[in-house]
């Protein structure tokens, strides 16, 4: 098996080439709403956690709108600094996004002002994932100890069909994924 610095490197380039295939509003059609079985996890009243995508990433953006129209709380992933720990802040309107600022990984995050919060249902995004929920992510780390230090989390993947792998190495530390969503399926895992 590949070492995982490789398997990032392969793994983004699948990613992009994939999207670069969608024509924009193909991409934004693709994930309008969450499949009933996950939409299910996150009861009204809940908080949810998403993220903001990159332009290659599985969009965030209709999830978070049927989230907050169905009673949701919405939260994102902020940072004080590249070297601070992850942790969610309240998103208050997914239909404002110049609430936003910019975060020290360049990307869209809540105000610095904004409450903490923490989600019951987190939404993840990752580089590779195997059918049995093992997440590749970034390489940082971020998730998988804000998913360490908060267990009863419920972690969903959101990934592009291409992006699921036969394997993919595992440690200690890696939280499974209840499920991963993708264009065409939903996969849940026995792990999570």
């Amino acid at each position: 098996m590949e070492d995982k610095s490789e398997l990032r490197k392969r793994m983004r380039a699948t990613r992009r080439d994939h999207v670069a295939t969608l024509p924009d509003s193909v991409r934004a059609l693709l994930f309008m709403r969450p499949p009933g079985p996950v939409a299910e996890l996150a009861a009204k009243g809940s908080t949810v956690g998403l993220y903001s995508a990159h332009p290659v990433e599985a969009p965030t953006l209709s999830y978070a709108s049927w989230f907050f129209e169905n009673g949701r709380t919405l939260a994102l992933p902020w940072f004080e600094d590249r070297d601070a720990p992850m942790e969610f802040r309240a998103w208050e309107n997914p239909f404002d996004e110049d609430a936003l600022e910019t975060g020290p990984f360049g990307i869209l995050q809540p105000a610095a002002g904004s409450a903490t919060a923490v989600p019951h249902l987190a939404m993840v995004p990752l580089l590779a994932f195997t059918e049995d929920g093992i997440r590749l992510g970034q390489g940082g780390g971020h998730y998988d100890r804000w998913l360490e230090a908060n267990p009863g989390a419920i972690p969903v993947g959101m990934a592009w069909d291409c992006q699921l792998v036969d394997e993919l190495p595992a440690e200690p530390h890696d939280v499974p994924l209840h499920a991963v969503v993708t264009p065409t399926r939903l996969y849940l895992t026995t792990e999570g």
